[in-house]
């Protein structure tokens, strides 16, 4: 099981088994001699049980993690449901902060530094509202980026519907 530090707003670890997961699954990214986690991917590798989170020498709790995490990010309870689908169907996601997305995806079997992500992928839920400007420029983005866009819709019971958007050439 990795053993994980949770330091301000980061999850770091050095465990051997932290090292092995990314290479044999690519959670998380190697930063010097440690591996990095997103807060999405902790708390999924929590849940899973392949991971303990430490804060200040105490294992946190899997309710404990999701509450110091969503004061750091209000739409985990979104976001959680889509990455949990979607690695649980094989797919790599990575984030995408510089494309303006919530995640890259990758084909399965395709890792990150093989070859570009294949989507880019926004999770929204059900009940929100969202305008054709925010569509168009997703969708513009994800199109300049070489990527198709992928909409991830989360109902109340955590279901998830994907909708892929990419341009058609009359």
């Amino acid at each position: 099981m990795i053993k994980a530090q949770f330091f301000g707003e980061e999850i770091l670890s050095n465990s051997k088994e932290a090292f092995s997961l990314y290479e044999k699954s690519r959670f998380g990214e190697k930063k010097r001699n440690k591996i990095k986690y997103s807060l999405v991917e902790a708390l999924f590798l929590k849940i899973t049980n392949k991971m303990e989170v430490f804060s200040i020498n105490k294992n946190l709790t899997e309710e404990q993690l999701f509450r110091k995490i969503k004061r750091i990010d209000k739409r985990i309870d979104i976001k959680l449901p889509v990455f949990s689908d979607m690695r649980e169907k094989g797919h790599i996601l990575k984030t995408a902060l510089k494309f303006g997305a919530e995640f890259r995806v990758y084909k399965k079997g395709i890792k990150p530094g093989k070859d570009h992500a294949l989507w880019l992928l926004y999770p929204v839920k059900e009940s929100e509202n969202h305008s054709w400007y925010d569509f168009a420029a997703k969708n513009r983005v994800a199109n300049s980026t070489k990527k198709k866009l992928l909409i991830g819709i989360v109902d109340d019971e955590e279901d998830v519907s994907y909708y892929e958007i990419s341009w058609l050439k009359p």
